[in-house]
């Protein structure tokens, strides 16, 4: 993988637009990695950028849901969650056209969605939800991003998008609606910082500065008395004011040391991040996203966490 450890070296973190990513900026603006005695870099990326980046060995860690954690290590490139971020809450969306009010009214009709990924599995589970399944609808593919458009042209009936595709499609098509959110099904998507598992041995007191500085930035975030500090860093990161930005942060459910701790405990149900890592396992499996179960165990490490 060509990673080597130096001491000397700062920490490479990539990041990119998720709030519970984006969070990561009040802790740089504030110098308080400095204040902790860790010298780490971030690197801004697009995700599916960052990801590629992580795999090449130019990082050592990178913000990841649970899912595509297990994707890249499929290709080679494991990688440790010792901190979950968030789960998703409403930001990850099912958008219909008007006139659609449910997704059974989606029975027969076209949906557009970014095969493989994260957003296929929230319609999935959507459908199955709803007594359905995928061969009831027709799956169009179309990159994430791409997916306001390819609504607002008419060519399909719903998309599945994440914040802020999700949000553009919702104003660029008037009358249009989220039938289903990942606020439906809350556990199915986890965000969190996947380590290089060379650089997190080599490194480990390091690593455990860097989640201590991540609960700092939480505890800000939340606080109410600093909540508008906090929100004007985020949204200037991504070009944003502070009033557009508040709802994506509201879709986002940063979790709590406590919360954290309990998402770590060994479980089936998407409370638990082996439980909801499971299903995204059984998902990439049927799809064909990899051929090969992952050992689920081995990509989440809450001892950091559960020892604060």
């Amino acid at each position: 993988m060509g990673w080597t450890a130096n001491a000397a070296e700062p920490l490479k973190i990539g990041y990119s637009d998720w709030p519970g990513w984006v969070a990561w900026e009040v802790a740089v603006e504030k110098d308080w990695f400095a204040k902790e005695g860790v010298d780490v870099q971030f690197e801004w990326f697009d995700y599916v950028a960052s990801m590629d980046a992580f795999a090449a060995g130019q990082l050592d860690a990178v913000g990841m849901t649970n899912g595509d954690a297990l994707v890249t290590g499929s290709t080679g490139a494991p990688s440790v969650m010792i901190a979950i971020n968030d789960y998703s809450n409403g930001n990850d969306m099912v958008v219909a056209q008007p006139g659609i009010s449910s997704i059974k009214d989606l029975k027969g009709k076209k949906i557009g969605v970014e095969v493989g990924f994260v957003g296929h599995l929230l319609l999935l589970t959507a459908l199955e939800e709803n007594g359905m399944q995928e061969s009831d609808v027709t799956l169009v593919n179309v990159p994430t991003n791409e997916t306001p458009q390819v609504l607002a042209s008419g060519e399909v009936d719903a998309i599945v998008a994440w914040q802020p595709s999700s949000g553009q499609a919702l104003k660029m098509v008037p009358g249009s609606t989220a039938v289903f959110t990942s606020a439906d099904k809350k556990g199915i998507i986890y965000d969190g910082l996947s380590v290089n598992p060379a650089s997190l041995a080599a490194r480990h007191a390091d690593w455990e500065k860097v989640v201590k500085v991540w609960y700092q930035a939480v505890g800000y975030i939340q606080d109410p008395k600093t909540r508008d500090d906090a929100l004007k860093i985020m949204s200037s990161r991504v070009g944003l004011t502070p009033e557009e930005y508040a709802p994506f942060l509201e879709g986002t459910k940063l979790l709590t040391l406590e919360e954290a701790k309990a998402a770590y405990k060994k479980g089936t149900g998407l409370d638990s991040i082996f439980g909801s890592s499971k299903v995204s396992d059984d998902f990439n499996v049927n799809n064909k996203v990899y051929d090969t179960p992952q050992d689920v165990n081995s990509y989440f490490d809450g001892s950091i966490t559960e020892g604060m």
